[in-house]
């Protein structure tokens, strides 16, 4: 049995292939960090929506001469990723949480 990230090396390479992208380095690494940042900060089905808008807009940095590929993508993930974060709702201190608390201890 394949472990995962063989398998998603040999999917990448098929996606690139089949788009005709075989010569373009994908960091899946900082792909799927995106992914779960995304997925943690704001919705879990924000996953694919925001790697799919980071790569187009990748694609488009690259495409029109602004930049290689490889700092087109790390630019684009990078803004996608530091946008997810911001979403992420503040932790709560403990002494909030506490202070919710008391009165539901008071009135038991």
């Amino acid at each position: 049995m394949e472990n995962h990230d063989d398998v998603l090396e040999a999917w990448l390479a098929k996606l690139l292939a089949a788009f005709e992208l075989a010569d373009v380095k994908v960091d899946t690494h900082a792909v799927l960090n995106l992914a779960g940042v995304a997925a943690h900060a704001v919705v879990r089905p924000a996953a694919p929506l925001t790697t799919f808008v980071a790569g187009l807009a990748a694609g488009l940095a690259a495409g029109s001469g602004q930049a290689t590929d490889q700092a087109a993508m790390a630019a684009a993930l990078g803004l996608a990723k530091q946008l997810a974060a911001a979403e992420a709702p503040a932790p709560e201190s403990p002494a909030a949480g506490a202070a919710d608390a008391a009165p539901q201890r008071a009135a038991e």
